[in-house]
């Protein structure tokens, strides 16, 4: 295997053929089995109406996405420099996007078995999303060199270790940096749930997923961690496979297994890669369906009125009479824009820390 040290590049687009590869070479099968076994998405009946055609499409194609990335992970990552980078990052970024996964199968299966569009109860999944979340935040901090600061251009690093109980065992130090601990809880929970909330339309998660992992591959690269770049590399390979059987009409979704995921997979290179503040830029099509939900919610709460037409907001335009393909396209530029400018903080932010 041509050392990753010594051709980066070369490894870099390797990942995504190979993912690529990988996820177009199973997935035609996994669809068999999918419709041989009768799992089948289960619409939202007070969804949009046209959507209604798409009940019983094959569900669960994250399983596909994740084999790929973890197969590919397998093959092309290298030893670390432990005086450059920890060994520690790439299995913690793998681990949480795997119980994460885990998590998003059985709520799969749950709709599956119930024949209904709910799957795990909500307080079920957050509980889920807290352990995987505040246990990537403990690991980092205290096995992976992760600083419990968050960086913003031109102002000095925001100290968020501020609040720190530090354990003894023997002599081990533990640290619990609380508001840290919260910030990465909001971040990985959140992007976890706004990358599901964006997966309602043909393409929509997986292209967009695809275009921020493509930058945060560049931004992990740009900061010497490779072996994560190779993950993103990755990620970004298996969303362009996927894409091909998912683009509308859909023959397959990645379902919770996928998008929960792949939501923690983003948010998780954003935390090792120090470009929390940024990534919510380069993912900023994911906050803002996020935010759609959260704002139609509550204003109805109190007004008993809506914002939009319907939440989440791609919803909003297919209610005005955009067709599906047009609503995905579109917001597939304005993620590349977004992706840009989230790139373009990173830079500021890379400069001025050298």
């Amino acid at each position: 295997m041509i050392g990753f040290d010594q051709y980066p590049s070369f490894q870099f687009f390797l990942a995504i053929f190979l993912t690529m590869a990988i996820t177009m070479i199973l997935l035609p099968l996994w669809i068999r089995i999918l419709r041989f076994r009768q799992i089948g998405q289960q619409i939202r009946a007070d969804g949009p109406q046209r959507h209604l055609v798409k009940q019983g499409t094959p569900t669960m194609g994250g399983v596909i996405i994740l084999f790929a990335v973890f197969i590919s992970i397998l093959l092309l990552t290298q030893p670390t420099d432990p005086e450059k980078t920890s060994p520690v990052i790439l299995p913690l970024i793998c681990g949480a996007t795997l119980l994460t996964g885990v998590m998003g199968f059985v709520d799969d299966l749950s709709k599956v078995a119930r024949e209904r569009s709910l799957g795990l109860k909500p307080k079920t999944k957050m509980i889920c999303l807290t352990v995987i979340s505040v246990g990537f935040c403990l690991i980092a901090v205290n096995f992976a060199g992760i600083a419990p600061t968050i960086s913003i251009p031109f102002l000095p690093p925001l100290d968020f270790g501020v609040l720190t109980t530090t354990l003894h065992f023997g002599e081990t130090e533990f640290s619990i940096p609380w508001l840290y601990v919260i910030v990465i809880f909001l971040l990985m929970a959140g992007m976890s749930n706004a990358v599901n909330l964006t997966d309602g339309l043909d393409g929509l998660a997986g292209g967009g997923i695809m275009i921020t992992m493509a930058v945060m591959a560049v931004i992990a690269y740009r900061s010497d961690q490779l072996n994560t770049a190779l993950f993103a590399a990755a990620v970004t390979g298996a969303c362009i496979g996927f894409l091909w059987f998912n683009a509308h009409p859909a023959n397959i979704f990645m379902g919770d297994t996928g998008s929960l995921a792949l939501g923690v997979a983003f948010a998780a290179v954003a935390v090792v890669t120090k470009t929390e503040v940024a990534s919510l830029v380069v993912g900023g099509i994911f906050v803002f369906e996020a935010l759609s939900v959260i704002i139609q919610v509550g204003y109805f709460k109190l007004t008993k009125k809506r914002v939009f037409l319907m939440a989440p907001f791609h919803h909003h335009f297919e209610q005005l009479g955009w067709s599906e393909t047009k609503v995905v396209i579109r917001f597939w530029i304005i993620t590349a824009l977004l992706a840009c400018a989230g790139f373009a903080i990173f830079f500021a932010q890379f400069a001025q820390s050298t």
